[in-house]
């Protein structure tokens, strides 16, 4: 005789931005059938795709719980994220505060203009039924000023429940519960379909003259070139329906995939303007953002590590593959703007110029490979201070290198007959297509190198051992040679000045404050540090603003006299000037013979 299993009852949320002027929330919590023992609770540590410790639970001011009947029943904080509510007949309803003043999309905000949570760091979880159905009632602000308030998300409405509208939202288990972020507010709104499915575009914060149809028809080419590559035959998107949401600010810029919306924060003044088609530097770096966590929607919300799967949000959860998860999610992110025609060539080399540059800059990459940047997130890379280029490499940045090293090789190899593109849609198929139906698996440690040889049949052993385990730099001039490309760096020509360099980086404001000083510089040689304020060089007075025009006085070679505070110490030293740092590389297409040419618009057209 087999035995029914009893379907678990829904765990029952209701969230109201209770008091915007002090920017707190009021979630009441309900479990129908707590634990007969005493119902333990827990709310996340971190957030999935922000790889730090971040104790949203420091953000709860009050907590407390009550039975059916309103009674309170008592309630413990056992660690510094969970509680523990004493035995009760019935259900248990808590209700608690969460302060809301973090103005990234990793937290919760609010205020009386906008609000914005993620539910990590609102919902508190019930241990032990994780797998429990989850009904949330999102609820109006009280007053006037906010009638106007809208609800954006991509929860799936309960009936009676209209779309943008206060009301009740559904998910089929806590996970899917917090991976869904939500904006209240008045906002602007587009929308465009991508293949087939609605795409909605939120834009909070005041913006003038924003051209939403044009960015709806941007975002739809993108939308489009990143479904048709992991779908090229049914172009089939793994969403029934996405959301971009973004605050506009005066300065701000960030981003964070969920799987199926992304938050997202950007100056408005990056954002497109009604009459003006050109497309400025800050245009492209939004459209490029919007690009990357799209990205995600395949690669890591769905082809995950095995590490991710499941997340454990109570604890780091480590893994040696965030290269391979947001190192090529950088990588795409740009080319699919040049793909889609939203950018040209020239502009993608310019990128791509840009981020070899920054990688070649830090000596880290020579002392910490990929791999172990990716492990180490936790601790290094989320907590970068004023010595990560000389100690650590980004997983982000080299990372991309290394998915453009891949991609090279692979196309060279098989005479253009194969790309990464065939390792994402391989890792896809496998991993990813049904992540959400059936049991998850993530991609284990050890499996990819031999995934990557099966996709392709290139032999990528040198690339795994020196790009990825390894910290030689990637042979990218012999890499971009068959494709008829020159890398070089990018240096003044034709008798321009050449601007000596002290090898360090200053902080921006009225003092001339050292940010980073880079390894074997030359002042690090003259015994100056990061936290160091320069305030003369050979007698004449040092600001943030006028050091470059300092500098250009010298030639690289020259000794000069430094007087700097070091806290309230003077200290005098003298320093040898460094040539010119190299911040970016041109790439140049250069067609000799060969394919060189249709390899290179097979490359960048896809």
């Amino acid at each position: 005789m087999t035995e029914l299993v009893q379907p678990m009852q829904p765990v029952r949320y209701s969230i109201v931005p209770k008091n915007p002027a002090a920017h707190l929330f009021e979630v009441t919590l309900t479990v129908a059938v707590p634990d007969p023992a005493g119902q333990r609770f827990m709310l996340p540590v971190w957030i999935p795709g922000s790889y730090m410790i971040r104790e949203f639970a420091r953000n709860i001011v009050t907590l407390q719980a009550f039975n059916a009947a309103g009674r309170k029943v008592a309630i413990e904080k056992t660690d510094k994220h969970a509680w523990q509510a004493a035995p009760v007949d019935g259900p248990i309803t808590l209700r608690y505060e969460v302060y809301a003043w973090d103005m990234s999309v990793r937290a919760a905000h609010l205020d009386d203009t906008v609000g914005f949570f993620n539910g990590t760091s609102t919902f508190l979880a019930v241990e032990g039924q994780s797998g429990a159905p989850c009904i949330v009632e999102i609820e109006p602000p009280q007053g006037g000023a906010y009638r106007n308030w809208r609800v954006a998300t991509a929860l799936a409405e309960a009936r009676g429940t209209k779309r943008y509208g206060f009301g009740t939202y559904e998910a089929a288990n806590y996970d899917e519960l917090v991976d869904h972020p939500v904006t209240l507010g008045e906002f602007a709104l587009g929308s465009f379909t991508a293949h087939g499915v609605k795409h909605d575009i939120v834009i909070s914060g005041r913006v003038v003259n924003l051209d939403m149809n044009r960015l709806a028809a941007d975002l739809k080419r993108v939308c489009e070139a990143q479904i048709a590559l992991f779908e090229p035959r049914t172009k089939k998107a793994p969403v029934d329906r996405y959301v971009f949401m973004t605050v506009a600010v005066s300065d701000g810029y960030g981003g964070l995939e969920h799987r199926a919306s992304t938050a997202l924060i950007c100056n408005r003044t990056d954002l497109p303007v009604q009459g003006r088609p050109e497309t400025t530097e800050g245009y492209r770096t939004y459209l490029g953002l919007c690009s990357h966590e799209y990205f995600h929607t395949w690669n890591v919300k769905r082809i995950k590590p095995a590490a991710f799967a499941p997340y454990d949000l109570s604890q780091e959860n480590y893994t040696t593959l965030l290269w391979l998860f947001e190192g090529f999610t950088s990588y795409y992110d740009d080319l699919m703007l040049v793909r889609s025609g939203l950018i040209g060539t020239g502009d993608y080399f310019s990128l791509l110029g840009k981020t070899i540059g920054g990688v070649l800059r830090g000596s880290g990459r020579l002392k910490q490979t990929v791999a172990q940047s990716s492990f180490d997130a936790w601790v290094k890379y989320y907590r970068a201070d004023e010595n990560a280029p000389n100690a650590i490499v980004s997983y982000y940045q080299k990372g991309s290198l290394v998915a453009l090293a891949f991609d090279l090789s692979i196309r060279a190899q098989t005479d253009n007959r194969k790309s990464l593109d065939d390792v994402m849609r391989l890792l896809w198929q496998r991993y990813g297509r049904d992540f959400y139906y059936g049991k998850p698996r993530g991609v284990l440690e050890d499996a990819v190198e031999a995934l990557f040889a099966e996709a392709t049949g290139a032999d990528l052993r040198a690339l795994f051992r020196d790009g990825v385990r390894g910290t030689r730099d990637l042979p990218l001039d012999a890499l971009f040679e068959p494709f008829g490309i020159a890398l070089a760096p990018d240096l003044p020509v034709n008798g321009a000045s050449v601007k000596p360099s002290l090898g360090a980086r200053v902080r921006g404001g009225a003092d001339c404050t050292l940010a980073v000083v880079h390894d074997g510089s030359a002042a690090q040689k003259a015994g100056l540090s990061a936290g160091d304020v320069l305030v003369a060089i050979d007698g004449m007075r040092v600001t943030g603003s006028n050091l470059d025009n300092l500098l250009s006085r010298y030639l690289p070679g020259a000794k000069v006299e430094v007087h700097a505070f070091r806290r309230d110490e003077l200290r005098r030293t003298e320093l040898k000037l460094d040539a010119p740092e190299v911040s970016r590389y041109l790439l140049t297409a250069i067609d000799g013979r060969g394919p060189s040419k249709q390899w290179r618009e097979r490359w960048l057209k896809g």
